[in-house]
């Protein structure tokens, strides 16, 4: 599955790249559990839904979907420090 990225440019989706990006996140929130495997099983399942979906995706419709699947699997703070981050990288 392709992500068009925020500059134009298009790459395949990297799973590795969006769990480091939940681990970040998570480093910030002690009190909420993720351990990699979550992590992966997270990216996994935004992959499989996203690849449903369409073909090419956006970064941003990876971060709903992140931001989402963290809040439905009970990691609500974790989920707003994804966000926050998600934002410092625009």
């Amino acid at each position: 599955m392709n992500v068009t990225k925020r500059n134009g440019m298009i790459m395949l989706y990297d799973t590795e790249k969006v769990v480091r990006s939940i681990l970040k996140a998570n480093v910030d929130t002690p009190e909420e559990e993720l351990s990699r495997h979550m992590a992966s099983y997270i990216a996994d399942e935004v992959f499989a839904q996203l690849s449903r979906e369409t073909e090419i995706i956006t970064t941003n419709d990876v971060r709903e979907h992140v931001y989402a699947k963290l809040c439905q699997m009970g990691l609500p703070k974790t989920a707003e420090q994804y966000a926050l981050y998600a934002k410092k990288k625009k």
